[in-house]
Formats: structure tokens, sequence, C-alpha cells
């Protein structure tokens, strides 16, 4: 009892001394704190705690460890539905078209995974790639096009949390954040099925688990989740990946657990990530470079693995 007791309570003092390091360091003035470094934090730990906590389900559910928003296009798909909103003028409208991006990108995923009828993992991870090299060229098109809006979509390619908001816009955002975090309790509700649904399909549905509509219910989900957090934050890589792993070194097993320390760990993550984006030079570097800097060799030695 007393080792994870010392996890919990090292992961507590961690978590609570970045907090004060992100919002205090430089000793700010509380207009500062309030307009600037407190809507940040909160976007910070939102989407690192949504993506961790979305790849630890992709990756059970489709028994990949490659698994993730990510790998599966979905991010691709609601940068480009986001970022095509954004040039049209309707700025604060990206998060629907984040929404709509991502569940275009499901439907086309999941229509081709689609195998003699049934659902094949193999096929969705291929959807996925493929998707994601479309929308990625679509986006590519509209930065041509746009020349002018080149900021906001490098942003959303690479990764932004320093968006400024007005007092309407912070509203929103503040509504988009509480429906994400009520999202994810829902999906942890799932976690007890989700790990039926691990000893594979004909066994989950001997138990009486509806499959097919279980991985709808979640991939729907999901993508609204994805879809608000890309909006926001711009596509993120390798967090959905990365933490998942490193949680399952100290629970193997227990969707429930691993789920709750991704969340958990996937913020605290981030927040370290966006710490060293905003201080490792005199220039911002986009989060998402830092992230990808630690997750494309992670991921070669998974693959490899």
């Amino acid at each position: 009892m007393k080792k994870p007791l010392v996890q919990f309570s090292l992961l507590t003092a961690l978590s609570l001394g970045l907090i004060f390091v992100y919002l205090m360091s430089g000793n700010p003035g509380n207009n500062i704190i309030l307009q600037v470094r407190l809507p940040r934090l909160i976007l910070t730990l939102m989407t690192g705690l949504s993506l961790a906590g979305i790849g630890s389900i992709y990756q059970l559910m489709l028994a990949n460890p490659l698994a993730e928003p990510y790998i599966l296009g979905i991010s691709s798909g609601a940068a480009f539905g986001s970022i095509l909103f954004g040039v049209l003028g309707m700025v604060v409208l990206m998060p629907l078209g984040g929404f709509l991006g991502a569940g275009l990108t499901l439907i086309l995923v999941w229509g081709l995974a689609q195998k003699q009828g049934r659902f094949d993992k193999t096929r969705l991870l291929i959807s996925g790639v493929i998707a994601g090299m479309f929308f990625g060229s679509a986006i590519s098109l509209l930065m041509y096009l746009k020349r002018q809006d080149t900021l906001l979509i490098l942003g959303t390619l690479m990764g932004n949390l320093g968006r400024i908001f007005s007092r309407s816009e912070y509203s929103i955002f503040l509504a988009l954040m509480a429906l994400v975090l009520l999202l994810m309790v829902w999906l942890g509700r799932k976690s007890l099925i989700l790990d039926i649904m691990s000893g594979g399909d004909s066994y989950a549905s001997s138990v009486g688990i509806d499959v097919n509509r279980v991985r709808q219910q979640i991939f729907v989900i999901t993508s609204l989740i994805i879809g608000i957090v890309v909006s926001y934050a711009g596509i993120i890589g390798f967090v959905g990946l990365i933490i998942p792993h490193l949680v399952r070194f100290w629970i193997p097993s227990g969707q429930k657990r691993i789920y709750l320390f991704s969340l958990w760990t996937g913020a605290i993550f981030l927040l370290f990530c966006d710490l060293l984006a905003k201080n490792m030079t005199v220039v911002e570097l986009p989060v998402g470079v830092i992230t990808a800097a630690v997750g494309c060799p992670f991921f070669i030695w998974q693959m490899l693995k």
C-alpha cells in the first residue's frame, strides 16, 4: 500500500508545484494572472488530460499500442474544420468547425474501416493515416490561398496554447471546457465495458455488450472532445501516445485506474512542455514542437518493440 501512496504524493506535489510556477513566475500582476495565465492554464490542463485519456481508450479498444487521436487522423480533420472557419472570418465559431471536421473524419474513417460489414481494427488505422494525409493537404491548400492567415494556420498546425480571449469568447470557452470535462467523465464510466471488450468481441457480446454500438458512441464522444480541444489548442501530437504507456509502467492493469492517472499525468506533462516552450528560447516555441521532440523517439521505440 505504501508504493501507490508515495506515487500519489509525489504526483500531487509535482502538480501543485508546476501550477504555482506556471501562474506566478516573474511576479505578474493580478490582471496578467486572471486574463492571460489562468485561461492558458485551463486550456493546457484540459488539452493534456483529454488527449491522454482518449489515447488510453483508443489503445485498449483497438488493441494497438500506437493508437491515438493524431494517428487516427481525427486531429487533422478537426484542425481543417477549425482553420476553415477561422480563415472565413468566423473565429468565434472555430470550435464548431473543429467538431464538424472531426465528425467528417470519423464518418470517413469508420466507413473505410468496414470490411464485409464488419469492423476491422487494422483498416481503421490505415484509414486514419489516409484521412490525416488528405486533410493535411487541404490545410496546405488553405495556407497557399489564404496567406494573410498564415499565423492562424501555423498556430493550429503546431499547437498554440497562448490564445487571448475576449470576454464573450472566454465565456464560450469556459462552457465548452465544462462540456469536455463532463464528456471525459462519461468516458471514464465506460472503463469496465472497455476492460471486457479487450477480451475480444465474441466474449463481450456473450455477456450482453453491443460492441459496435459502444464503439460508435465512444468514437462520436471522443470526436466531439477532439474537435473542441483542437479548435483552441491546435494539433498537439504524441500526448495520447506517450502518457498511457508511461502510466501502464506504474499501473499494469485496470482501465479505470489507467484512465484516471492518464488524465492527471497528461495534464501535468503538457503543462511542463508548455513551460519549456515558453522559456527555452527568447522566442516562444509552439508546444507541439516540444511534444514531438519527446514523442518521435518514443514512437520509434514503441514501433521497434
